[in-house]
């Protein structure tokens, strides 16, 4: 695992956000973030690769809360019940944020790549436009969990999700 590349200076100062609210159905019913990989479960292999790039890590997760209050600055439930997906969780937690730029992916990406963040800034800023958020995506395939997003996309999110959205 090579050392985390810091984010150029605009994104300096933002959040971290992992995912790790779901239900673990293809699990078995296990919580993907504590399963086991090298020996270490998948949120200390997260845990290690994000906390360098922000003082602001964050955790959405609907159990286990007091396990992963260990890998986090703060732990955050979705405000809906009965696990309603990955947009529940990052409209629960964005509210909360300090107005800036978060970067969000799931819990069960241990190899993702340090310099992410970096690359959807740059997306960002070489397409000219005045967007607030950045999707990762490889060929034809969109990775929507691994963005870049700005906390000013809270209160639509929020909209999205109230309208029945996931």
């Amino acid at each position: 695992m090579q050392p985390p590349s810091p984010l150029p200076s605009a994104l300096s100062t933002c959040s971290v956000l992992l995912l790790a609210g779901g239900r673990g159905q293809r699990m078995g019913g296990q919580d993907k973030g504590l399963l086991d990989w090298h020996g270490q479960p998948l949120i200390a292999h997260l845990h290690a690769l994000t906390r360098p790039l922000s003082d602001d890590l964050i955790i959405s997760c609907n159990r286990n809360a007091e396990r992963y209050s260990a890998y986090a600055d703060r732990v955050v439930h979705d405000s809906e019940g009965d696990f309603p997906g990955p947009l529940a969780g990052i409209a629960s937690c964005l509210p909360l944020l300090p107005a800036g730029w978060v970067l969000i992916t799931p819990v069960d990406t241990p190899q993702l790549p340090t310099h992410l963040g970096e690359q959807l800034w740059q997306g960002l800023m070489a397409s000219n436009s005045q967007s607030r958020m950045a999707v990762a995506g490889m060929g034809d395939d969109t990775h929507w969990l691994h963005m870049l997003v700005h906390t000013d996309l809270a209160d639509g999110l929020r909209q999205r999700l109230l309208a029945g959205e996931r």
